[in-house]
C-alpha cells in the first residue's frame, strides 16, 4: 500500500511538474510577444488575393496568439515571392516576428526553377496553408477562342508576372499538353493583370486561383460578366466549376509521363497560400505561432468575415504541408528535372 501510495505521488509531481513547464512555456512566450508587431509579409503586390487573405488573417491572429502582438501586413513582390521568401529565410529577423506569405509555387523554385533562390523550403518552417487552391485559366468572353478545343489551335494572348503562377502554369500547360498560350510579361501582380486584361490589353490568363479571383473580380463572372473559365489546372478540381462541366488540364495528358509531372506540379495547390518561417526561429514560438494560425482559420469570426467576402478557408496543417513538401523533395530527380524543361526551355 505504502509503494503504491509513493507511486501515484510521483505521478501526481510529475503531472504538476508537465503542468508547471507547459505554464511556465506558454508565459514566456506571452512574455516575449507582449507589445510587439508580428510583420506577415506578402510575396506579392497590394491588393490580390494574397494580400486579401494575409489581412484577413492578421486581423483574427492577435487574439489566438500569447502576448496577444499586433500582426501587421507588408508586402514584398518580385520573382513569384522568391524576393520575400529569400528575405524571410536570410535578412529579417529570426524571432518569430516576420512570416512570408508565399506563392504556392515559390516552394517548388529550388527544383524546378532556374534563378537561384536564397531559400529552401525542406528545412523552413510552415504555418500551414490558408486553403487548398484551385487554379484556373480564364478568357474574355469576346476572344477568339470560344470552347477548350481552341486553345489547342490558336494563340491566345494572356498577361503574367514573371516567376509565377501566372507564368508557370501556361508554360507547363503548353509544354505537356500542348495549348497555345502566347504571354506577356512584366505585370506585377495579380490586380495588374486583371486590371490588363478589363483593358484589353490581353484577353485572357492562367495561374489564378478561383476562390480568390471570383471575389477580388466579381463583374468577370456570372452570365453578365465579362469573363469564362476555360481550363481547371488542379489535380481534382473545384465541386462547383466541376459541376458546371469546366474541363480539367488533368484529362489531356496523353500518357503516364505526363500525367506524373501534371500531378507533381499541381502539388502546389494543396499547399497554395502557404505561411513560413525561418529555419532559425526558436520552435517553442514556432508552435505558438502554428496553434494560433490554425486557431484563427477556424475561427466564427474570420469564418464569418470571410463569408461575407466570398473567400473560401480550407486550411492545410503545418503537418499536412510539411509532408507534401517532403513527399516532392523526394521525388526521383528525373521528374523535377522534365518539369525544369518544360518551364525554361525556349
Amino acid at each position: 500500500m505504502l509503494l503504491k501510495r509513493a507511486f501515484v505521488s510521483l505521478v501526481a509531481l510529475g503531472l504538476s511538474c508537465a503542468g508547471a513547464m507547459a505554464q511556465s512555456a506558454d508565459e514566456a512566450i506571452a512574455a516575449f510577444y507582449k507589445g510587439k508587431t508580428v510583420q506577415i509579409l506578402v510575396g506579392s503586390s497590394a491588393g490580390g488575393g494574397y494580400d486579401t487573405y494575409a489581412r484577413l488573417l492578421a486581423r483574427h491572429m492577435t487574439k489566438h496568439m500569447p502576448g496577444a502582438p499586433t500582426f501587421v501586413v507588408s508586402n514584398m513582390p518580385g520573382a513569384g515571392s522568391n524576393v520575400a521568401g529569400n528575405y524571410v529565410y536570410n535578412a529579417a529577423p529570426k524571432d518569430g516576428t516576420v512570416i512570408a506569405a508565399l506563392y504556392g509555387g515559390a516552394l517548388l523554385e529550388p527544383l524546378i526553377g532556374i534563378t537561384p533562390v536564397q531559400h529552401d523550403p525542406s528545412k523552413a518552417y510552415f504555418l500551414g496553408s490558408a486553403n487548398d487552391d484551385v487554379y484556373i485559366c480564364v478568357a474574355r468572353k469576346d476572344a477568339s477562342t470560344t470552347n477548350v478545343e481552341d486553345l489547342f489551335k490558336k494563340e491566345l494572348l494572356l498577361g503574367a508576372s514573371n516567376a509565377s503562377s501566372t507564368s508557370d502554369f501556361p508554360k507547363i500547360l503548353n509544354a505537356i499538353i500542348g495549348t497555345k498560350f502566347k504571354m506577356v510579361l512584366g505585370y506585377p501582380g495579380s490586380r495588374e493583370i486583371g486590371l490588363a486584361i478589363d483593358k484589353n490589353e490581353v484577353q485572357a490568363a492562367c495561374g489564378f486561383a478561383w476562390p480568390s479571383i471570383s471575389v477580388t473580380n466579381p463583374g468577370w463572372f456570372g452570365e453578365n460578366g465579362t469573363m469564362r473559365v476555360v481550363l481547371q489546372t488542379h489535380t481534382k478540381g473545384h465541386p462547383d466549376l466541376n459541376k458546371a462541366g469546366v474541363p480539367n488540364a488533368m484529362s489531356f495528358a496523353k500518357t503516364d509521363d505526363q500525367r506524373a509531372m501534371l500531378e507533381l506540379f499541381f502539388a502546389q495547390m494543396v499547399f497554395g497560400r502557404p505561411y513560413m518561417l525561418a529555419p532559425e526561429v526558436p520552435k517553442e514560438r514556432v508552435d505558438a505561432l502554428r496553434k494560433a494560425f490554425w486557431a484563427a482559420l477556424q475561427d466564427p469570426e474570420l469564418r464569418a468575415d470571410a463569408k461575407r467576402a466570398s473567400l473560401d478557408v480550407d486550411p492545410v496543417s503545418a503537418e499536412d504541408v510539411h509532408a507534401l513538401i517532403k513527399k516532392i523533395y523526394a521525388a526521383p530527380k528525373a521528374l523535377p528535372d522534365e518539369i525544369k524543361k518544360a518551364l525554361h526551355n525556349k
